[in-house]
């Protein structure tokens, strides 16, 4: 099969096609990446402060190390960036307060005030004033990014948080999911909220190039949902299904990718009915989300992007462990194409450089197509 450059490598898997060989897309904690770039010699530069900064940044290193795609998202604004308050805490454009928190690999942000936390009506929503998608420098790096690599990758425009998460950051957890059981009055026009603002974001990435929109909430935990199915219908589902409706106005042609950790198994079947494409990252260890059994239930009407175990063996398995891992999904999940290769998150700082190095080599190495049948690499 002729070559294909990497922008027409991810559509044609994540159309369920089979490309020339299966394409890669590596994410990385912010102190991971700065340990690689010293060791391997790039620049580290990560990107324009963004809630979803990791998956925002190191674009240089990581397609020269074999990414195929690029993501893209919005910043904070010129008029309006994170700040640091007379306590040493730092504010930002939602009203959250953050403290810096140090570990054995940097320093971290916490969220340590919740703008929301004490509301108890829809009346005091009102007060809530959401930030502009048009501020002025939101979409700076997007545009830099898509006219710097959007010709030759994959563009991935990021809308994660898109539902749930945003709402009961604003709030907190607990107290969110207590009130979305109870159906607080405000529940219900806070999530139209935040979802009119990530459609606003996914148009937008949409005009400015973007191939793939990644949406995504985390409804799963190691062991089952984080809400109930039941809950999931009544407050989600038809919020989902105008995002994917959105963005297919926008462009028919956009492919509709979707994040959620953990296990999510008795949902996938209502996201494919309500436009899901590509379900996102397809974490191993979790239950009922066995990478082969998704693929055998769903592969007919589903691409995969993700996959790649980092619980375990990314950031504490041998080199020869990775490379296995990474063949054992490739044949999985990528027999009859449909396949993007990925962590199944952003790669911790526990990781070896040598392993996610693995990575790339062996996607070199097991990805071209046309791959093995199952039986020959089985035995």
């Amino acid at each position: 099969m002729p070559a294909m450059i990497p922008k027409e490598r991810v559509r044609t898997a994540l159309r369920r096609g089979m490309p020339d060989r299966v394409p890669v897309f590596v994410t990385l904690k912010g102190s991971l990446a700065r340990k690689m770039a010293r060791e391997l010699g790039y620049e580290f530069k990560p990107a324009a402060a963004s809630i979803l900064e990791n998956r925002l940044s190191h674009h240089e290193m990581l397609t020269a190390l074999g990414n195929d795609a690029v993501g893209v998202g919005y910043c904070y604004p010129s008029d309006a960036p994170v700040t640091r308050r007379s306590d040493g805490t730092f504010s930002d454009e939602w009203g959250f307060i953050y403290r810096e928190v140090a570990n054995d690999w940097g320093v971290n942000l916490e969220i340590v005030g919740r703008p929301l936390a004490d509301i108890s009506s829809a009346r005091e929503l009102t007060r809530y004033r959401f930030p502009r998608v048009d501020a002025p420098g939101r979409w700076d790096m997007a545009r830099e990014m898509i006219a710097r690599f959007g010709s030759h990758y994959a563009i991935i425009g990021m809308v994660e948080l898109t539902v749930f998460e945003y709402a009961w950051n604003l709030i907190g957890l607990e107290k969110f999911v207590i009130d979305l059981s109870y159906g607080a009055d405000y529940v219900e026009p806070l999530l139209d909220q935040v979802m009119h603002f990530n459609i606003e974001v996914a148009r937008t990435l949409i005009g400015l190039g973007a191939d793939v929109i990644l949406t995504g909430d985390d409804f799963g935990t190691q062991g089952g949902m984080l809400v109930s199915p039941r809950l999931w219908r009544r407050y989600f589902k038809d919020r989902m299904r105008q995002v994917f409706d959105a963005c297919r106005q926008a462009n028919p042609e956009v492919i509709l990718a979707y994040h959620s950790c953990g296990s999510i198994a008795p949902i996938i079947p209502e996201l494919i009915e309500i436009g899901l494409q590509a379900l996102n990252p397809i974490q191993p260890k979790a239950k009922d989300m066995e990478p082969a059994s998704l693929k055998a239930q769903y592969g007919d009407r589903l691409a995969f992007f993700g996959g790649v175990d980092i619980q375990e063996v990314v950031p504490f398995g041998t080199v020869e462990n990775v490379r296995e891992e990474v063949r054992r999904r490739i044949y999985e999940l990528g027999y009859d194409g449909g396949y993007l290769l990925a962590p199944a998150h952003d790669i911790q700082p526990e990781a070896p450089t040598a392993n996610v190095l693995a990575i790339f080599d062996a996607v070199r190495e097991y990805g071209q197509y046309p791959l093995p049948e199952v039986a020959q690499w089985q035995n």
